[in-house]
């Protein structure tokens, strides 16, 4: 029987380390990094010294690494297709959750209901492909996993204890049913009882604070548990989507030009970064693939160039690593990277006969370059994850202020490397005049709007006890346009929505010494292929005109007026971390956006029925 296949994107973003997953036969948990397949031939090992520092700059800054111990990126193991009867390379997988109901015992229940017995996985016949409960009479019947699971803000899972949520503690050795009414599968439809005759319990109750009990500390994707957790447990349906948020990062890599030596060293940066001294190169000399590519240098003089080169890594990885790639795509160059298959970025600064077309309400051009980026390489890392509420990540602030989230839950038990990937693809990038966004930010209705949105940030952080900074209004502005631009693009270029990501660049300086930075990127980018079809970059001559069509779409939503007059700020709404924004408007598939469709308000683009005032763009053909 061949084995279930996951494609390399989604154990990054839905079925990494401790995420749930349906099979055919069961529900499993995806384990951890130490029992992924550790053969050589399974995993490529990827070489970013601009991610790897920086990981390991921010995860050993919160006790999330040993900093002694260098970042080691691979990807997952990838399955080949061979003949043989070897197993592929594969991700460990163990079943969970571990109750079962029984599909062909019918119990005696309420009228128009449907009772069915609950059974262990260590109570079921384990002989055949397919695990099955054995009844009294000796007939097999199937068995579905039950839908709902425990899990606390720390990051820990378990089974609900069943038991003792209808015994509260008291023995009983009777089995237990559950009960369900209706077809709308509403937890307050459902009852779990016993046999003995204790009263059932409704599940609509599992949601009051402690009904369920506080954590055991149970990490079934691993091997061990943290006893002592004080959590009270949660419940959840095990296919529900906060039951696993992926801590991602991705950054987009950079051709550097240097001579033979340095291309040597940073091949096997991992491997020789954390040289000490000239003679641990000579130990490393030994290794084959390294050997070959050094001989040809000393020792002392390989020691130096790693030395500089390191130095080099750590200043970059002082600042947010957005604004690299900024200062390359905006530099203004007319060809940026090389033209070879090798090179991960190859773009070109184009002439646009009507850039000139997006301009401000002041009438004020906005727009200050477009870039078609023929060539780019995106590499993503996963460093985490967290349940119930998404935790921030290294996208929502400066390096020198980032908080990862301190429970976010480990990948491993001793983590000495992290899975990546790379994904090739094309793009289009624009800037944007920071005079322009300086001027608009001077404006009353701009402030208000502000402290209106940052209101609804210190809203979120409130009711839900997590750090969630407010972005500021610049990358609203910029996000909100991004999110337009990526709908229009799908339509005019064909590429669905999807498969769109983007770059937001919204960094603000303090002068001469780190400048306002403002533009975007957009692209597509896929693992295992050497590009795409060019349609991204055909479209860039006519990025003005695209700007123009989305915000025209923009200016009514079929929401509206519920959705221009959207106030996130009133106290528990459950949308404080967006203006006006909904799904029929501004919203995108997640897998577009860099934060999770937060941060986003099209009233800063265009004028909506609410008539905020606090618009930046005018279209061309718009009145005076």
């Amino acid at each position: 029987m061949s084995r279930p296949k996951q494609s390399l994107s989604q154990l990054f973003t839905s079925f990494g380390p401790g995420a749930m997953l349906d099979l055919p036969t069961r529900s499993v948990v995806v384990a951890g990094l130490d029992h992924w397949d550790g053969n050589k031939a399974a995993f490529k090992r990827i070489e970013e010294p601009r991610l790897t520092t920086l990981l390991q700059t921010v995860l050993s800054g919160t006790g999330r690494w040993d900093p002694a111990k260098p970042v080691q990126l691979r990807t997952p193991p990838i399955a080949q297709d061979n003949q043989n009867e070897t197993d592929p390379a594969s991700v460990a997988v163990r079943v969970f959750p571990t109750w079962f109901t029984c599909e062909g015992i019918a119990e005696d229940g309420a009228a128009n209901a449907r009772r069915r017995r609950l059974a262990r996985w260590n109570e079921l016949d384990a002989s055949g492909g397919r695990k099955k409960f054995q009844r009294d009479d000796g007939k097999k019947v199937d068995v579905t996993p039950i839908r709902f699971v425990g899990a606390c803000k720390k990051g820990h899972l378990q089974d609900i204890d069943w038991k003792w949520l209808v015994h509260r503690g008291e023995k009983c050795s009777e089995a237990l049913w559950i009960e369900e009414q209706g077809t709308s599968a509403d937890p307050s439809n459902i009852r779990i009882g016993c046999h003995c005759g204790r009263p059932s319990v409704s599940l609509a109750d599992a949601f009051k604070p402690g009904f369920l009990g506080s954590c055991k500390g149970k990490r079934p994707w691993l091997d061990t548990e943290e006893p002592g957790c004080a959590e009270p447990l949660h419940f959840l349906s095990r296919s529900a989507t906060n039951t696993y948020f992926p801590q991602a990062v991705t950054i987009i890599s950079l051709p550097i030009h240097e001579d033979a030596l340095s291309e040597a060293i940073r091949k096997h940066w991992s491997s020789l970064h954390s040289a000490s001294d000239p003679n641990f190169i000579g130990v490393l000399k030994n290794v084959p693939e390294i050997g070959s590519m050094l001989a040809a240098y000393s020792n002392d003089e390989i020691y130096q160039r790693i030395v500089r080169m390191r130095e080099a890594v750590v200043r970059e990885a002082a600042q947010d690593p957005k604004m690299a790639e900024y200062d390359l795509l905006a530099s203004g160059d007319r060809f940026i990277g090389t033209d070879a298959a090798e090179e991960p970025l190859f773009a070109e600064t184009i002439d646009v006969a009507d850039i000139d077309r997006c301009v401000t309400m002041d009438r004020k051009p906005l727009l200050d370059a477009v870039v078609a980026v023929h060539r780019l390489k995106a590499v993503t890392c996963l460093y985490g994850f967290t349940r119930l509420e998404p935790a921030p990540t290294l996208a929502d602030e400066m390096l020198d202020e980032v908080q990862l989230a301190v429970d976010g839950a480990p990948l491993a038990e001793a983590t000495d490397w992290l899975p990546a990937m790379e994904q090739t693809g094309e793009g289009v990038f624009f800037s944007v005049k920071p005079a322009a966004i300086r001027e608009w930010l001077q404006r009353k209705p701009v402030a208000e709007r502000g402290r209106i949105l940052s209101r609804g940030a210190k809203s979120y952080e409130n009711r839900h006890n997590v750090k969630q900074p407010f972005k500021g209004m610049p990358y609203i502005l910029l996000h909100s346009l991004s999110h337009a631009l990526m709908e229009e693009i799908s339509l005019d270029c064909g590429y669905p929505l999807s498969s769109l990501k983007e770059r937001v660049y919204a960094m603000t300086g303090n002068g001469s010494d780190r400048p306002d930075r403002f533009g975007i990127l957009i692209y597509t980018a896929s693992a295992g292929a050497q590009g795409t079809l060019g349609g991204l970059t055909e479209i860039a001559a006519r990025i003005p005109r695209l700007i123009e069509s989305s915000l025209d779409r923009l200016r009514l939503c079929s929401n509206d007026p519920v959705c221009a007059d959207h106030d996130p700020s009133v106290p528990g709404d459950e949308r404080s971390l967006i203006g006006a924004a909904c799904h029929a408007c501004a919203l995108v598939p997640e897998t577009s956006c860099e934060n999770r469709n937060n941060f986003l308000d099209r009233s800063l683009l265009v004028d909506t029925v609410a008539g905020s005032d606090a618009h930046l763009w005018k279209s061309p053909g718009a009145a005076e």
